[in-house]
């Protein structure tokens, strides 16, 4: 809508099977232990394996056969 700020506009999440998921941005990220991590990118992409050393953003690591 024309008159919503890019801040009330819904955020884009596209789920890709076996990979991360891939979230316009900006965004900020609640951890478990409640720390926040933050990322001012486009576009972000969310480890959904745990297999990331840069968890929670993925690094490809669901590539890795293993």
């Amino acid at each position: 809508m024309p008159n919503e700020s890019a801040d009330d506009r819904a955020r884009r999440i596209t789920m890709r099977r076996g990979g991360p998921l891939l979230v316009e941005g900006p965004v900020e990220i609640e951890l478990e232990d409640g720390t926040t991590v933050s990322s001012d990118r486009f576009r972000v992409a969310l480890c959904t394996c745990r297999r990331s050393r840069r968890y929670p953003w993925c690094d490809t690591s669901h590539r890795r056969k293993g």
